[in-house]
Protein backbone atom coordinates (compact mmCIF):
# COMPACT_ATOMS: atom_id res chain seq x y z
CA UNK A 1 0.00 0.00 0.00
CA UNK A 2 2.82 2.35 0.81
CA UNK A 3 4.48 1.49 -2.56
CA UNK A 4 1.29 2.43 -4.44
CA UNK A 5 1.05 5.79 -2.68
CA UNK A 6 4.72 6.46 -3.42
CA UNK A 7 4.16 5.61 -7.12
CA UNK A 8 1.18 8.01 -7.33
CA UNK A 9 3.22 10.77 -5.72
CA UNK A 10 6.10 10.29 -8.17
CA UNK A 11 3.69 10.30 -11.17
CA UNK A 12 2.00 13.48 -9.96
CA UNK A 13 5.36 15.26 -9.75
CA UNK A 14 6.06 14.63 -13.43
CA UNK A 15 5.72 17.83 -15.60
CA UNK A 16 3.42 16.30 -18.27
CA UNK A 17 0.96 14.61 -15.86
CA UNK A 18 -2.69 15.91 -15.82
CA UNK A 19 -4.64 14.98 -12.70
CA UNK A 20 -8.42 14.16 -12.86
CA UNK A 21 -8.84 15.03 -9.19
CA UNK A 22 -9.29 18.43 -7.67
CA UNK A 23 -6.51 20.65 -6.45
CA UNK A 24 -7.37 19.82 -2.87
CA UNK A 25 -6.60 16.15 -3.54
CA UNK A 26 -3.21 16.99 -5.10
CA UNK A 27 -2.35 19.07 -2.08
CA UNK A 28 -3.18 16.12 0.15
CA UNK A 29 -0.89 13.90 -1.94
CA UNK A 30 1.93 16.42 -1.90
CA UNK A 31 1.61 16.97 1.81
CA UNK A 32 3.38 14.23 3.66
CA UNK A 33 1.52 14.79 6.91
CA UNK A 34 -2.09 13.91 7.48
CA UNK A 35 -4.26 16.83 8.47
CA UNK A 36 -5.63 16.44 11.95
CA UNK A 37 -9.29 17.44 12.20
CA UNK A 38 -11.59 17.47 15.18
CA UNK A 39 -14.60 15.37 14.11
CA UNK A 40 -16.47 15.98 17.31
CA UNK A 41 -17.88 19.12 15.74
CA UNK A 42 -20.77 18.76 13.32
CA UNK A 43 -19.46 21.34 10.87
CA UNK A 44 -16.40 19.15 10.13
CA UNK A 45 -18.37 15.97 9.37
CA UNK A 46 -19.19 16.67 5.70
CA UNK A 47 -16.06 18.68 5.09
CA UNK A 48 -13.50 16.11 6.23
CA UNK A 49 -15.43 12.84 5.85
CA UNK A 50 -14.89 10.49 2.94
CA UNK A 51 -18.32 9.59 1.57
CA UNK A 52 -17.23 8.66 -1.94
CA UNK A 53 -18.16 4.98 -1.48
CA UNK A 54 -21.64 5.95 -0.22
CA UNK A 55 -22.23 8.22 -3.22
CA UNK A 56 -21.08 5.53 -5.63
CA UNK A 57 -23.43 3.04 -4.03
CA UNK A 58 -26.37 5.47 -4.27
CA UNK A 59 -25.55 6.27 -7.90
CA UNK A 60 -25.51 2.55 -8.66
CA UNK A 61 -28.91 2.10 -6.95
CA UNK A 62 -30.42 5.01 -8.95
CA UNK A 63 -29.02 3.60 -12.19
CA UNK A 64 -30.57 0.19 -11.48
CA UNK A 65 -33.92 1.80 -10.65
CA UNK A 66 -33.90 3.81 -13.89
CA UNK A 67 -32.85 0.89 -16.06
CA UNK A 68 -34.72 -2.06 -14.56
CA UNK A 69 -37.30 -0.45 -12.31
CA UNK A 70 -35.67 -1.73 -9.10
CA UNK A 71 -32.60 -3.43 -7.62
CA UNK A 72 -31.18 -6.32 -9.66
CA UNK A 73 -30.58 -8.33 -6.49
CA UNK A 74 -34.29 -8.31 -5.78
CA UNK A 75 -35.33 -9.29 -9.32
CA UNK A 76 -36.33 -12.93 -10.04
CA UNK A 77 -34.13 -15.08 -12.25
CA UNK A 78 -36.68 -15.31 -15.06
CA UNK A 79 -36.48 -11.56 -15.63
CA UNK A 80 -32.65 -11.55 -15.78
CA UNK A 81 -31.81 -14.71 -17.77
CA UNK A 82 -33.24 -16.53 -20.75
CA UNK A 83 -32.56 -19.90 -22.44
CA UNK A 84 -30.57 -19.66 -25.65
CA UNK A 85 -32.05 -22.11 -28.21
CA UNK A 86 -30.23 -20.81 -31.26
CA UNK A 87 -31.30 -18.70 -34.24
CA UNK A 88 -34.74 -19.28 -35.68
CA UNK A 89 -35.50 -18.00 -39.14
CA UNK A 90 -38.86 -16.39 -39.40
CA UNK A 91 -40.51 -15.80 -42.73
CA UNK A 92 -41.84 -12.29 -42.48
CA UNK A 93 -43.74 -10.95 -45.45
CA UNK A 94 -43.26 -7.23 -45.89
CA UNK A 95 -46.47 -5.21 -45.79
CA UNK A 96 -46.94 -3.03 -48.81
CA UNK A 97 -48.95 0.10 -48.35
CA UNK A 98 -51.36 1.09 -51.08
CA UNK A 99 -50.42 4.73 -51.09
CA UNK A 100 -46.65 4.17 -51.44
CA UNK A 101 -45.72 1.75 -54.22
CA UNK A 102 -42.09 0.73 -54.63
CA UNK A 103 -41.03 2.17 -51.26
CA UNK A 104 -40.45 0.41 -47.96
CA UNK A 105 -42.86 1.31 -45.19
CA UNK A 106 -41.07 2.87 -42.26
CA UNK A 107 -42.29 1.21 -39.05
CA UNK A 108 -39.58 2.62 -36.78
CA UNK A 109 -40.37 5.83 -34.84
CA UNK A 110 -38.47 9.02 -35.45
CA UNK A 111 -35.33 9.77 -33.50
CA UNK A 112 -36.76 12.95 -32.02
CA UNK A 113 -39.62 10.89 -30.59
CA UNK A 114 -37.15 8.43 -29.10
CA UNK A 115 -35.22 11.27 -27.47
CA UNK A 116 -38.34 12.78 -25.95
CA UNK A 117 -39.67 9.40 -24.82
CA UNK A 118 -39.60 8.75 -21.08
CA UNK A 119 -37.06 5.95 -20.70
CA UNK A 120 -36.83 5.87 -16.90
CA UNK A 121 -38.69 3.08 -15.14
CA UNK A 122 -38.85 5.03 -11.89
CA UNK A 123 -42.44 6.22 -11.31
CA UNK A 124 -42.90 9.99 -10.94
CA UNK A 125 -43.11 11.25 -7.36
CA UNK A 126 -46.58 11.47 -5.90
CA UNK A 127 -47.92 15.01 -5.69
CA UNK A 128 -49.29 15.29 -2.18
CA UNK A 129 -50.87 18.69 -2.76
CA UNK A 130 -52.94 17.29 -5.64
CA UNK A 131 -54.62 14.83 -3.25
CA UNK A 132 -55.20 17.33 -0.45
CA UNK A 133 -58.66 18.79 0.03
CA UNK A 134 -59.58 21.89 2.05
CA UNK A 135 -61.65 21.16 5.14
CA UNK A 136 -61.10 17.44 4.58
CA UNK A 137 -61.53 16.61 8.26
CA UNK A 138 -64.78 18.53 8.51
CA UNK A 139 -66.16 17.02 5.29
CA UNK A 140 -65.18 13.54 6.45
CA UNK A 141 -67.03 14.10 9.74
CA UNK A 142 -70.11 15.34 7.88
CA UNK A 143 -70.04 12.30 5.60
CA UNK A 144 -69.74 9.95 8.58
CA UNK A 145 -72.70 11.63 10.31
CA UNK A 146 -74.73 11.38 7.10
CA UNK A 147 -73.95 7.64 6.86
CA UNK A 148 -75.02 7.13 10.48
CA UNK A 149 -78.29 9.00 9.90
CA UNK A 150 -78.92 7.05 6.69
CA UNK A 151 -78.37 3.79 8.57
CA UNK A 152 -80.93 4.94 11.17
CA UNK A 153 -83.39 5.92 8.44
CA UNK A 154 -83.18 9.70 9.01
CA UNK A 155 -83.11 11.83 5.87
CA UNK A 156 -81.19 15.14 5.71
CA UNK A 157 -83.07 18.41 5.50
CA UNK A 158 -82.24 19.07 1.84
CA UNK A 159 -83.51 15.66 0.77
CA UNK A 160 -86.68 16.15 2.82
CA UNK A 161 -87.34 19.41 1.00
CA UNK A 162 -86.89 17.73 -2.35
CA UNK A 163 -89.30 14.95 -1.39
CA UNK A 164 -91.89 17.35 0.05
CA UNK A 165 -91.78 19.60 -2.99
CA UNK A 166 -94.94 19.45 -5.01
CA UNK A 167 -94.35 17.92 -8.44
CA UNK A 168 -95.07 20.05 -11.45
CA UNK A 169 -98.40 19.41 -13.10
CA UNK A 170 -97.94 18.19 -16.63
CA UNK A 171 -100.30 20.02 -18.92
CA UNK A 172 -100.46 19.47 -22.60
CA UNK A 173 -100.02 22.60 -24.69
CA UNK A 174 -103.21 23.75 -26.30
CA UNK A 175 -103.03 23.85 -30.06
CA UNK A 176 -103.67 27.26 -31.51
CA UNK A 177 -106.48 27.47 -33.98
CA UNK A 178 -105.83 28.35 -37.58
CA UNK A 179 -106.03 31.96 -38.68
CA UNK A 180 -108.75 31.17 -41.18
CA UNK A 181 -111.07 29.86 -38.43
CA UNK A 182 -113.82 32.51 -38.14
CA UNK A 183 -115.15 31.44 -34.67
CA UNK A 184 -111.83 31.69 -32.89
CA UNK A 185 -111.70 34.01 -29.80
CA UNK A 186 -109.92 37.30 -30.17
CA UNK A 187 -106.78 37.99 -28.12
CA UNK A 188 -107.49 40.40 -25.29
CA UNK A 189 -104.57 42.78 -25.03
CA UNK A 190 -105.66 44.13 -21.63
CA UNK A 191 -106.80 40.80 -20.23
CA UNK A 192 -105.40 38.87 -17.28
CA UNK A 193 -102.06 37.20 -17.89
CA UNK A 194 -101.99 33.42 -18.04
CA UNK A 195 -100.75 31.69 -14.89
CA UNK A 196 -97.47 29.85 -14.95
CA UNK A 197 -97.92 26.10 -14.70
CA UNK A 198 -94.25 25.22 -14.27
CA UNK A 199 -92.57 24.14 -11.06
CA UNK A 200 -92.49 27.10 -8.61
CA UNK A 201 -88.96 26.18 -7.48
CA UNK A 202 -87.77 26.28 -11.11
CA UNK A 203 -89.46 29.63 -11.69
CA UNK A 204 -87.90 31.07 -8.54
CA UNK A 205 -84.39 29.87 -9.38
CA UNK A 206 -84.56 31.07 -12.99
CA UNK A 207 -85.93 34.45 -11.97
CA UNK A 208 -89.14 34.11 -13.96
CA UNK A 209 -91.37 34.47 -10.90
CA UNK A 210 -91.21 37.38 -8.49
CA UNK A 211 -90.59 36.93 -4.80
CA UNK A 212 -93.80 37.06 -2.79
CA UNK A 213 -94.26 40.47 -1.23
CA UNK A 214 -94.86 40.33 2.55
CA UNK A 215 -98.39 41.16 3.60
CA UNK A 216 -97.09 43.61 6.17
CA UNK A 217 -95.72 45.85 3.42
CA UNK A 218 -99.13 45.99 1.76
CA UNK A 219 -100.85 47.14 4.97
CA UNK A 220 -101.36 50.88 5.39
CA UNK A 221 -99.77 52.53 8.44
CA UNK A 222 -103.10 54.08 9.42
CA UNK A 223 -106.78 53.59 8.58
CA UNK A 224 -107.46 57.32 8.54
CA UNK A 225 -108.47 58.80 5.17
CA UNK A 226 -106.04 61.01 3.29
CA UNK A 227 -108.43 63.99 3.43
CA UNK A 228 -110.61 64.35 6.51
CA UNK A 229 -113.87 66.21 6.09
CA UNK A 230 -114.38 68.96 8.65
CA UNK A 231 -117.40 68.96 10.93
CA UNK A 232 -120.59 70.64 9.66
CA UNK A 233 -119.93 73.58 11.98
CA UNK A 234 -116.91 74.59 9.89
CA UNK A 235 -119.00 75.52 6.85
CA UNK A 236 -119.15 79.09 5.53
CA UNK A 237 -122.86 79.19 6.42
CA UNK A 238 -123.26 76.54 9.19
CA UNK A 239 -126.23 75.57 11.28
CA UNK A 240 -126.42 77.21 14.72
CA UNK A 241 -126.28 74.03 16.77
CA UNK A 242 -123.48 72.43 14.71
CA UNK A 243 -121.46 75.66 14.95
CA UNK A 244 -121.94 75.78 18.72
CA UNK A 245 -120.84 72.12 19.03
CA UNK A 246 -117.63 72.91 17.10
CA UNK A 247 -117.03 75.95 19.31
CA UNK A 248 -117.44 73.77 22.39
CA UNK A 249 -114.87 71.29 21.05
CA UNK A 250 -112.38 74.10 20.41
CA UNK A 251 -113.09 75.47 23.90
CA UNK A 252 -112.32 72.08 25.51
CA UNK A 253 -109.00 71.93 23.64
CA UNK A 254 -108.03 75.35 24.96
CA UNK A 255 -109.07 74.40 28.52
CA UNK A 256 -106.87 71.29 28.41
CA UNK A 257 -103.95 73.37 27.19
CA UNK A 258 -104.38 75.90 30.00
CA UNK A 259 -104.59 73.12 32.61
CA UNK A 260 -101.34 71.62 31.35
CA UNK A 261 -99.62 75.03 31.59
CA UNK A 262 -100.94 75.59 35.12
CA UNK A 263 -99.75 72.13 36.19
CA UNK A 264 -96.24 72.91 34.95
CA UNK A 265 -96.30 76.25 36.79
CA UNK A 266 -97.37 74.58 40.05
CA UNK A 267 -94.60 72.01 39.73
CA UNK A 268 -91.98 74.69 39.14
CA UNK A 269 -93.26 77.04 41.83
CA UNK A 270 -91.37 77.25 45.15
CA UNK A 271 -93.43 76.23 48.19
CA UNK A 272 -93.72 78.52 51.22
CA UNK A 273 -92.50 75.73 53.48
CA UNK A 274 -89.28 75.38 51.50
CA UNK A 275 -88.22 78.99 51.98
CA UNK A 276 -85.28 79.46 54.35
CA UNK A 277 -85.85 81.12 57.74
CA UNK A 278 -83.55 82.05 60.61
CA UNK A 279 -84.38 78.85 62.50
CA UNK A 280 -83.66 76.58 59.56
CA UNK A 281 -80.39 78.38 58.85
CA UNK A 282 -79.35 77.97 62.52
CA UNK A 283 -80.28 74.23 62.51
CA UNK A 284 -78.13 73.68 59.41
CA UNK A 285 -75.19 75.38 61.09
CA UNK A 286 -75.55 73.38 64.32
CA UNK A 287 -76.24 70.06 62.56
CA UNK A 288 -73.58 67.44 63.29
CA UNK A 289 -72.44 68.81 66.63
CA UNK A 290 -75.07 67.09 68.82
CA UNK A 291 -74.87 63.67 67.18
CA UNK A 292 -71.47 62.76 68.69
CA UNK A 293 -72.92 61.58 72.04
CA UNK A 294 -75.44 59.34 70.26
CA UNK A 295 -72.65 57.73 68.19
CA UNK A 296 -70.67 56.93 71.36
CA UNK A 297 -73.72 55.25 72.95
CA UNK A 298 -74.26 53.12 69.82
CA UNK A 299 -70.59 52.00 69.89
CA UNK A 300 -70.95 50.90 73.54
CA UNK A 301 -74.09 48.88 72.71
CA UNK A 302 -72.28 47.15 69.84
CA UNK A 303 -69.33 46.24 72.08
CA UNK A 304 -71.70 44.78 74.71
CA UNK A 305 -73.53 42.68 72.10
CA UNK A 306 -70.27 41.42 70.64
CA UNK A 307 -69.13 40.24 74.05
CA UNK A 308 -72.06 37.83 74.39
CA UNK A 309 -71.28 34.42 72.90
CA UNK A 310 -73.92 31.97 71.68
CA UNK A 311 -74.21 28.83 73.77
CA UNK A 312 -73.45 25.50 72.11
CA UNK A 313 -76.39 23.12 71.66
CA UNK A 314 -76.31 19.69 73.26
CA UNK A 315 -76.91 16.42 71.41
CA UNK A 316 -80.30 16.01 73.08
CA UNK A 317 -81.47 19.43 71.83
CA UNK A 318 -80.33 18.65 68.31
CA UNK A 319 -82.22 15.33 68.30
CA UNK A 320 -85.35 17.11 69.57
CA UNK A 321 -85.08 19.75 66.79
CA UNK A 322 -84.59 17.05 64.15
CA UNK A 323 -87.66 15.14 65.42
CA UNK A 324 -89.77 18.34 65.44
CA UNK A 325 -88.69 19.11 61.86
CA UNK A 326 -89.71 15.59 60.70
CA UNK A 327 -93.09 15.93 62.46
CA UNK A 328 -93.76 19.33 60.82
CA UNK A 329 -92.97 17.88 57.37
CA UNK A 330 -95.31 14.95 57.98
CA UNK A 331 -98.06 17.33 59.09
CA UNK A 332 -97.55 19.43 55.97
CA UNK A 333 -97.78 16.35 53.70
CA UNK A 334 -100.93 15.16 55.53
CA UNK A 335 -102.49 18.62 55.14
CA UNK A 336 -101.76 18.63 51.36
CA UNK A 337 -103.29 15.15 51.01
CA UNK A 338 -106.39 16.23 52.92
CA UNK A 339 -106.78 19.32 50.75
CA UNK A 340 -106.62 17.17 47.60
CA UNK A 341 -109.35 14.89 49.01
CA UNK A 342 -111.49 17.89 49.91
CA UNK A 343 -111.19 19.21 46.34
CA UNK A 344 -113.25 16.24 45.16
CA UNK A 345 -116.23 17.70 47.03
CA UNK A 346 -115.56 21.16 45.59
CA UNK A 347 -115.89 20.30 41.90
CA UNK A 348 -118.92 22.56 41.39
CA UNK A 349 -117.24 25.59 42.94
CA UNK A 350 -114.02 24.90 41.02
CA UNK A 351 -115.99 24.61 37.78
CA UNK A 352 -117.75 27.91 38.49
CA UNK A 353 -114.38 29.54 39.20
CA UNK A 354 -112.97 28.25 35.91
CA UNK A 355 -116.00 29.60 34.03
CA UNK A 356 -115.55 33.02 35.62
CA UNK A 357 -111.87 32.96 34.73
CA UNK A 358 -112.62 32.03 31.11
CA UNK A 359 -115.23 34.80 30.91
CA UNK A 360 -112.70 37.29 32.28
CA UNK A 361 -110.13 36.10 29.73
CA UNK A 362 -112.60 36.52 26.86
CA UNK A 363 -113.44 40.04 28.03
CA UNK A 364 -109.75 40.93 28.19
CA UNK A 365 -109.17 39.55 24.68
CA UNK A 366 -112.11 41.57 23.36
CA UNK A 367 -110.85 44.71 25.14
CA UNK A 368 -107.36 44.14 23.77
CA UNK A 369 -108.70 43.81 20.21
CA UNK A 370 -110.77 46.98 20.65
CA UNK A 371 -107.69 48.83 21.87
CA UNK A 372 -105.70 47.57 18.90
CA UNK A 373 -108.40 48.74 16.50
CA UNK A 374 -108.47 52.13 18.22
CA UNK A 375 -104.68 52.42 18.00
CA UNK A 376 -104.84 52.01 14.23
CA UNK A 377 -106.50 55.42 13.97
CA UNK A 378 -104.13 57.06 16.47
CA UNK A 379 -100.71 58.53 15.62
CA UNK A 380 -97.77 56.46 16.83
CA UNK A 381 -94.51 57.66 18.36
CA UNK A 382 -92.10 57.55 15.42
CA UNK A 383 -89.43 59.96 16.64
CA UNK A 384 -88.25 61.88 19.67
CA UNK A 385 -91.12 64.39 19.33
CA UNK A 386 -94.75 63.70 20.12
CA UNK A 387 -97.48 64.43 17.61
CA UNK A 388 -99.38 67.63 18.30
CA UNK A 389 -102.74 67.99 16.60
CA UNK A 390 -103.41 71.05 14.49
CA UNK A 391 -105.58 73.80 15.92
CA UNK A 392 -109.20 73.71 14.82
CA UNK A 393 -109.86 76.12 11.99
CA UNK A 394 -113.05 77.79 13.16
CA UNK A 395 -114.58 81.24 12.97
CA UNK A 396 -116.48 82.94 15.74
CA UNK A 397 -120.14 83.81 15.48
CA UNK A 398 -119.48 87.44 14.56
CA UNK A 399 -116.89 86.43 11.89
CA UNK A 400 -119.23 84.17 9.89
CA UNK A 401 -120.14 85.54 6.48
CA UNK A 402 -123.06 84.12 4.60
CA UNK A 403 -121.26 84.27 1.24
CA UNK A 404 -118.20 82.61 -0.22
CA UNK A 405 -117.05 85.94 -1.70
CA UNK A 406 -116.64 87.57 1.68
CA UNK A 407 -115.28 84.40 3.37
CA UNK A 408 -112.01 84.94 5.26
CA UNK A 409 -109.52 82.10 4.57
CA UNK A 410 -108.24 80.11 7.56
CA UNK A 411 -105.11 77.98 7.87
CA UNK A 412 -102.71 76.72 5.17
CA UNK A 413 -103.17 73.87 2.71
CA UNK A 414 -99.47 72.91 2.87
CA UNK A 415 -99.45 72.81 6.67
CA UNK A 416 -102.70 70.79 6.68
CA UNK A 417 -101.20 68.16 4.33
CA UNK A 418 -98.01 68.01 6.39
CA UNK A 419 -99.95 67.42 9.62
CA UNK A 420 -102.14 64.83 7.88
CA UNK A 421 -99.07 62.80 6.86
CA UNK A 422 -97.79 62.95 10.45
CA UNK A 423 -101.16 61.83 11.78
CA UNK A 424 -101.28 58.89 9.34
CA UNK A 425 -97.82 57.69 10.52
CA UNK A 426 -96.18 58.37 7.17
CA UNK A 427 -93.52 60.76 8.51
CA UNK A 428 -92.32 61.50 12.03
CA UNK A 429 -93.25 64.75 13.81
CA UNK A 430 -90.67 67.44 13.16
CA UNK A 431 -89.87 70.93 14.33
CA UNK A 432 -88.45 73.83 12.40
CA UNK A 433 -84.65 73.84 12.37
CA UNK A 434 -83.21 76.64 14.44
CA UNK A 435 -80.90 78.93 12.50
CA UNK A 436 -77.82 79.78 14.51
CA UNK A 437 -75.37 82.32 13.18
CA UNK A 438 -71.76 81.29 13.20
CA UNK A 439 -70.53 84.89 13.44
CA UNK A 440 -72.25 87.92 14.89
CA UNK A 441 -73.58 90.58 12.58
CA UNK A 442 -71.37 93.58 12.23
CA UNK A 443 -72.93 96.91 11.33
CA UNK A 444 -70.73 99.27 9.35
CA UNK A 445 -71.63 102.73 8.12
CA UNK A 446 -70.47 103.36 4.59
CA UNK A 447 -68.65 106.48 3.65
CA UNK A 448 -71.41 107.68 1.33
CA UNK A 449 -73.96 107.34 4.12
CA UNK A 450 -71.75 109.33 6.50
CA UNK A 451 -71.44 112.16 3.99
CA UNK A 452 -75.22 112.41 3.74
CA UNK A 453 -75.74 112.41 7.49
Amino acid sequence: MAAVKRLKRVAALQPGFISFESSAGSDDLNSGRRKRVNKNKKKNWNKHSDIQDVEEFLDDVRLQERATGGLISEKPDDSLFFVDIGDQKKSVQPEVQEGKKGKKSKSRPLRIDLILQHDSLVPPPKDILAHQQPNAKKLRRIAENAEKLAAMGVLPRRQKRLLNRRPATKTSKAKTAANNFPDRPYYDLWGVEAKETADPYYLEQTGKSRVKRPEKLNAKPSILPAVEVIAPGGSYNPDFFSHQALLLEAHEVEVKREKAELRIERQLAVKQEDTATEETVFQELVEGLVEEDEDEEEEEDVSIRGGLQQEKKTEKERKRERADKIKSQQKQAARVFTDKKQQLFQLRSIQATLKRREQRTRERVAQRKANQEAEKSMPRRLGRLKFQAQDLEIQLSDEISGSLRTLKPEGSVLKDRFKSMQKRNMIEPRERAKFKRRHKLKYVEKRAFKEIT
